[in-house]
């Protein structure tokens, strides 16, 4: 089934336009696709408090009205966000962008007849049979692609639950993601934050997301983990989207 959704309608009444193509739609294809578009697209969260905090806030009132109405996105399973955040390691965004396409083109599963046409991101299914040498073929380090078939080969033996991750505490999150082979903190808290949808999570290891905040503070001199503002307690991730998008907007890359 394929799921293509577009925003209509002014900035003040905006509505979603979704249609979907397969073989079998009924209702439960419908009931799916809106629980994914509520999952991926953020429809779901409740930003009232973050937008008066933010209007109480010199600092950030200008950012968030600049970016008005975003949803924080969040990845249609814990998998995939481990996945995003396994290729994204200490590359930048396009160059992540580019391995995860490569990935999906030669892993993912056809979302119809056409093999050439759109793939869904591949699975633990689709990874666990995948020989770490061909992800290295399509750029991955060996670490990285001996650490995303390993944990796909856990999941399909049922050795490992990242679904079950949603109702366990941050501190038991962090410390099973960090216990798996090749994932750190900033790894698990991109997990806890695009996989799990917790909005307090800023990934304070991220350097390019610690200058964006440092030059958005105006600060000087060194700005390390332990340094990320908290002030903004509960909503670091909601800030960590709105700095990130920020930065696409400024490059062009989105409107």
């Amino acid at each position: 089934m394929a799921l293509a959704v577009t925003q209509a309608g002014s900035p003040d009444t905006p509505r979603l336009e979704v249609t979907l193509r397969g073989d079998t739609i009924d209702c439960g294809a419908e009931d799916q696709a809106r629980q994914t578009l509520e999952r991926l697209l953020g429809l779901r969260a409740d930003l009232a408090g973050f937008a008066t905090m933010a209007a109480s806030e010199p600092s950030l009132e200008g950012l968030v009205a600049r970016m008005r109405g975003l949803k924080p996105p969040r990845f249609s399973t814990v998998f995939e966000g481990l996945v995003n955040g396994i290729a994204c390691q200490q590359l930048s965004l396009d160059v992540g962008v580019h391995l995860l396409n490569r990935l999906s083109t030669a892993h993912g599963r056809p979302v119809d007849a056409e093999q050439n046409g759109l793939r869904a991101f591949p699975g633990p299914t689709e990874l666990a049979t995948v020989d770490p040498a061909d992800l290295k073929r399509l750029g991955y380090s060996m670490a990285k692609a001996r650490t995303i078939v390993t944990s796909a080969r856990e999941i399909v033996d049922g050795d490992l639950d990242l679904q079950a991750l949603e109702d366990a505490g941050d501190a038991e999150v962090l410390e099973r993601l960090t216990g798996l082979r090749g994932v750190g903190r900033w790894t698990a808290q991109y997990v806890m934050l695009r996989g799990l949808g917790r909005l307090h999570v800023f990934p304070g290891d991220d350097v390019g997301a610690r200058n964006k905040l440092k030059a958005f503070l105006g600060l000087d001199g060194q700005f390390d983990y332990e340094r990320v503002d908290s002030r903004w307690a509960p909503y670091g991730g909601l800030v960590y989207f709105h700095l990130l998008l920020d930065s696409l907007s400024r490059a062009g890359l989105v409107a």
